[in-house]
């Protein structure tokens, strides 16, 4: 034979080979015992979280800052001091944990525009019909 077809043999029969220690270690991998996955149970249902959790934190957010109107007149509400603003940041996640920080009404503002998209968003797609 001449060095040509070794080269082709020995070629493909490293790519032979190589194709078998593939499907071997995906096996392997398959076949891995699942004693190392923690086995989780749920402690609490979505509604549970959302009324819970979610709900009362969003609605610190949302009632912490804006202006109501009424026969009285416009008033004007905020945090005044650095407990109402302390309990802000407690019920904030992320921007709105940022504006409350920093002490801004305009960043909660803004921060609950963003967290009632957040929601919308959610609802819209897990909300049951």
């Amino acid at each position: 034979m001449r060095i040509v077809h070794w080269l082709f043999v020995v070629s493909v029969a490293l790519f032979v080979s190589g194709i078998g220690f593939v499907v071997a270690g995906a096996r392997t991998t398959r076949l891995a015992p699942a004693a190392d996955v923690p086995v989780t149970t749920p402690v609490a249902s979505i509604k549970q979280i959302m009324n819970g959790i979610v709900a009362p934190a969003a609605t610190v957010v949302y009632n912490a800052v804006g202006t109501f109107v009424s026969a009285e007149g416009v008033k004007e509400v905020a945090p005044q001091n650095d407990e109402e603003w302390a309990a802000v940041g407690t019920s904030a996640a992320t921007p709105a944990l940022k504006a409350a920080e920093a002490k801004s009404t305009e960043g909660i503002l803004a921060a609950g525009s963003e967290i009632n998209d957040t929601c919308d968003n959610c609802h819209a797609k897990y909300q049951r019909q």
